[in-house]
């Protein structure tokens, strides 16, 4: 969203600087017109609210990553059971925040729980949240099935993936 505006800020000047370059504009010393300058200062707050915006993501998804890393060191003796999580569609809740369906195949012949993390990403691939999510009490041979919900709203085009995922 934030890029948006600064893409619209940057579009303004470059419009008005080439209408200007067109029709001559100045203040009638020879120097730029206002409006160049407050289009410029208009694109450079736009700027500054996107590097804004982007340190604000960065550091809610240190602190989800941080929390995510702290939850999965709870789990005793996991094993890694990445290739027994699925990953469904991605879909944005009413309430705005982002959620995904996770099924995982327990592969032993007894009980087990699964401790899975999945992390939220923008277009680019950055990490924009990422959640644990506890499937408990599957079967031997078994399915269970779980929701990862993001824990803030995100924006844009989000995927998911599948970060670690331990059997216990």
């Amino acid at each position: 969203m934030a890029a948006d505006v600064w893409r619209r800020g940057a579009a303004g000047v470059l419009l008005t600087v080439m209408a200007c370059g067109a029709t001559g504009c100045s203040d009638g010393g020879g120097s730029p017109s206002g409006a160049v300058s407050s289009a410029a200062a208009a694109v450079k707050s736009a700027g500054e609210a996107v590097s804004s915006a982007a340190a604000e993501a960065g550091k809610a998804a240190a602190s989800a990553a941080a929390v995510a890393k702290d939850k999965l060191a709870e789990v005793k003796d996991g094993v890694n059971a990445k290739e027994q999580v699925t990953l469904g569609p991605v879909a944005t809740e009413g309430d705005g925040y982002t959620t995904v369906p996770v099924t995982v195949r327990n592969t032993d012949d007894g009980k087990k729980s699964f401790a899975v993390q999945v992390e939220f990403k923008d277009e680019g691939g950055n990490l924009l949240d990422t959640v644990v999510v506890t499937v408990a009490d599957v079967p031997g041979k078994g399915t269970g099935q779980g929701t990862a919900r993001s824990t803030h709203k995100l924006s844009g085009t989000v995927t998911a993936q599948t970060g670690t995922a331990l059997r216990y």
